[in-house]
């Protein structure tokens, strides 16, 4: 077979994608009606959209999105849940985090905070971004841990290189003089960096007092607040509203 020789080529250098599409093209009676630029635009998206796809994948495992199918395009604006369609289309647009800007989600449980902040790291995954989430008391466990066996600085350097950090849960808990201290220099190796998304049950004017040190926590909210998108979200729990429509 001819062309046996450039499909092995293809496969060392790791185009299995083309070589799949060109092997499909050669079994369609139709093919021949096709010209060349046709022909090979076809393999050459073949080749593109997996490794996109593969690149998704990888993203998202990276990722650890504690709701992982959350879609920003499935998120319902409502100026009665505090999110209009002005409001959602800057934030689906992501271009705060080209900018480094924080976006902070607060409001009652089952609201959606942790919804729409999984929904937007799905969509930056999905534009190629490097995304990492944590809940912040999971967060303190990891930093613990990782002072104990001496990967602190590693840990702060992986967590400061994702281009969008997503900190569920903060304000759950009361703050340890470490745990301040700890928070400050996650946030510090952002600051003007990288983006971070926050949600929380707090409002944000019980930020100041939930972190307890006044000088840690003006320099904590002065690198989340400043330049950042502030949401409160409304309305009634949607865990609620999901379980009685399944009744």
């Amino acid at each position: 077979m001819l062309n046996q020789p450039t499909l092995e080529k293809l496969h060392k250098l790791r185009l299995s994608a083309m070589a799949d599409a060109w092997t499909e093209q050669e079994q369609r009676s139709d093919s021949h009606k096709l010209d060349f630029d046709e022909r090979f635009a076809m393999l050459v998206d073949a080749e593109y959209l997996t490794r996109e796809n593969r690149k998704l994948t990888r993203l998202m495992k990276q990722a650890k999105l504690r709701i992982s199918d959350a879609c920003i395009e499935d998120i319902a604006a409502s100026p009665a849940r505090g999110l209009d369609k002005s409001l959602l289309r800057q934030l689906g647009s992501l271009e705060w985090l080209s900018h480094r800007m924080n976006v902070l989600l607060t409001g009652a449980t089952g609201v959606g905070k942790s919804h729409l902040a999984c929904a937007l790291g799905q969509l930056a995954c999905r534009r190629g971004h490097r995304v990492l989430y944590r809940r912040v008391p999971r967060l303190f466990e990891e930093i613990s841990l990782a002072k104990a066996d001496g990967s602190y600085t590693r840990l702060l350097q992986k967590i400061g290189k994702h281009q969008l950090l997503i900190l569920d849960d903060l304000g759950m808990g009361k703050l340890r003089e470490a745990q301040r201290h700890d928070l400050l220099e996650v946030l510090e190796d952002r600051y003007d960096t990288q983006a971070t998304v926050v949600t929380s049950q707090l409002p944000f004017a019980k930020w100041h007092d939930w972190v307890g040190d006044p000088t840690i926590a003006d320099a904590i909210l002065d690198r989340l607040v400043h330049n950042a998108y502030k949401v409160e979200l409304k309305g009634p729990s949607r865990r609620k509203t999901k379980a009685k429509n399944k009744k």
